[in-house]
């Protein structure tokens, strides 16, 4: 008997609330699908999710099936960059995960749908999913398009910058900014929401093909439809995340992560994501996979092409045919088939011809865009996790966006207690080149983890900069950094990590090849491990922990039960 139907008789006064809502008295019997999405007035990636909601809702009821829509909008990134709105962007995942859950679980539903676009409603929904165990496939909602001269989001950031130092007019720097976004979808280029819409599908949770298609598009709305009627064959076997989010899943998922040149981003949620299936992945499987996964894709911010063109080319199956040899093809995906079948089906039933078909008409080859193994962009991905005495839990840093001149030096220490402080101090010129900037109580304690994007994008604009200093942090970084940036510096600088002891001209090394971020000296004066060793305790024993920054609502909740930024950064009740 389906779950919905068996708790009909234990809640009696569900079938009349139902046809209070509008339900006819014939759908009460019916199977029952709960249709969850983060649509919202809240930026293009979520503002157009009401039309997908309504062609899942379509497919439903075409195999016979009852949809309910539930909503939990999510907040934007983007918008709420340069101000405190920003801290709330990585509890926001926390908190929209838990609304889900409060949803689903107060009534009963036999399968479900999401529908998600971007940075946090994504990996959110798939924490969701996978705590709740229930049948379940999520439909990513697709990118946007480009602007004139393939203008991006991304690039608003520079041309911020070059502005503030008068390299642009106010009408060329206003022009960029009405013409970066001319439609709905995730923004263009392979940022956090890119990278978990392409995470979502490479984990198996989304019906082949699907991640980043145009959110304009006519393939999209499709697409919304066939998930809708999918939910009813989930309902009827019984298929679980548990059955599909196992840890050759995960691996998989990496494993194209390094293809694609990911967000870092994604080191935070796939561990989060695991962590509710009772997996643990450890920020080293993310090293050890992108040393021998090449980098293929050629797509912004640390490619040529916009996000646009990813599905033209091939989309995660695209990519995926490249690399096959290291992915594991026998797990089980959504469709109830294996990934190696999966692949099989999409090269027989047209959907590289639908993909490149767009290609054709920019006169752009998908091999421009998706490389074979033969033309790789780099031989290793495009992730390496940092240790030393400066992050002895580790840091992250995206090697590909950093110029070669910086994968092996020794700068000296600007430490900032803020992201205000610091970028008024690279657009004053007051950095100099050789110095290691430090923004630190950004971690997910300090401050709720908030991204440090003007601040490297005012240093990646900076042509005397961009290859002569380091940004280092607790804190995060947008997936449109470039540049030389280092995050997720762990233990953080509130919890008494070493990052909170760095004093200005130490001296920080920085060895990409070997992995290693240490403080080697103090005053521009190089010392020996054991003296470092030394002076670093002794630092420790004057550093005076600070007073919680929020004591209340949803981030004071965050803050006080977040955990270290290289396990995933999630809510852990101890």
């Amino acid at each position: 008997m389906l779950k919905s139907q068996e708790l009909r008789s234990l809640a009696p006064e569900l079938d009349s609330l139902r046809i209070g809502s509008g339900w006819k008295v014939d759908e009460l019997g019916k199977p029952q699908i709960f249709v969850e999405s983060s649509y919202g007035h809240s930026h293009p990636g979520s503002a157009h999710l009401d039309k997908l909601v309504e062609g899942v809702c379509k497919g439903v009821e075409e195999e016979g099936g009852r949809p309910a829509k539930y909503f939990v909008t999510d907040m934007c990134d983007g918008e709420a960059q340069g101000h405190d709105g920003m801290n709330y962007s990585l509890a926001s995942r926390e908190m929209i995960a838990n609304m889900i859950e409060i949803q689903h679980e107060a009534t009963p539903f036999d399968a479900s749908v999401f529908i998600a676009s971007c940075d946090k409603s994504v990996p959110a929904h798939l924490m969701a999913i996978a705590r709740l165990d229930s049948p379940a496939v999520l439909l990513p909602g697709g990118v946007m398009k480009a602007g004139p001269d393939t203008l991006t989001l991304e690039q608003i950031g520079t041309y911020s910058a070059m502005y503030q130092r008068k390299e642009i007019t106010e009408e060329k720097y206003t022009y960029y900014k009405h013409n970066a976004c001319p439609s709905c979808g995730a923004c263009s280029f392979m940022g956090t929401a890119c990278t978990m819409q392409v995470m979502t599908e490479a984990l198996g949770i989304a019906l082949p093909g699907t991640a980043l298609m145009p959110a304009v598009g006519e393939e999209i709305i499709e697409a919304s439809v066939r998930a809708g009627k999918h939910s009813l064959e989930l309902a009827k076997r019984g298929i679980k995340p548990s059955q599909i989010l196992t840890k050759k899943a995960f691996e998989n998922a990496i494993i194209v992560h390094a293809a694609i040149a990911g967000s870092t981003n994604t080191l935070l949620h796939l561990p989060a994501i695991a962590h509710e299936v009772g997996i643990e992945i450890a920020p080293e499987l993310f090293d050890e996979i992108h040393r021998k996964v090449p980098y293929i894709t050629n797509i912004r911010p640390s490619g040529f092409y916009p996000g646009e063109y990813f599905w033209y080319a091939g989309g995660v199956p695209g990519v995926m045919e490249q690399i096959k040899e290291f992915l594991h093809l026998d797990v089980l995906t959504v469709t109830g088939k294996t990934l190696g079948e999966n692949l099989e089906d999409l090269k027989k039933n047209g959907y590289y011809d639908r993909c490149h078909k767009y290609l054709k008409e920019l006169n752009i080859k998908p091999e421009e865009i998706i490389k074979d193994r033969n033309h790789v962009i780099q031989e290793q991905g495009a992730i390496a996790i940092l240790k030393g005495n400066l992050a002895p839990m580790g840091a992250v840093v995206k090697h590909s966006a950093i110029s070669k001149k910086l994968m092996q030096v020794v700068l000296k220490a600007r430490p900032f207690d803020c992201e205000e402080d610091a970028i008024k101090a690279v657009l004053t010129k007051e950095i100099k080149p050789g110095q290691a900037v430090f923004i630190r109580y950004e971690g997910p304690k300090g401050s709720g983890m908030p991204e440090m994007f003007y601040t490297t994008e005012a240093i990646a604009s900076d042509k005397e900069l961009s290859e002569s200093i380091a940004l280092i942090t607790d804190g995060r970084y947008s997936g449109a950094t470039r540049g030389p940036a280092i995050g997720h510096v762990s233990p953080e600088a509130t919890e008494g990590g070493p990052i909170a002891l760095v004093e200005k001209d130490d001296l920080i090394k920085i060895d990409i090849p070997n992995r290693e971020l240490s403080i080697i000296g103090v005053d521009g004066e190089e010392k020996t491990e054991a003296e470092m060793t030394e002076i670093l305790k002794k630092r420790k024993e004057k550093w005076i922990k600070p007073e919680p920054r929020y004591t209340k609502g949803a981030l004071g909740a965050y803050t006080a039960l977040a955990v270290s930024p290289m396990k995933g950064g999630y809510m852990e009740f101890k």
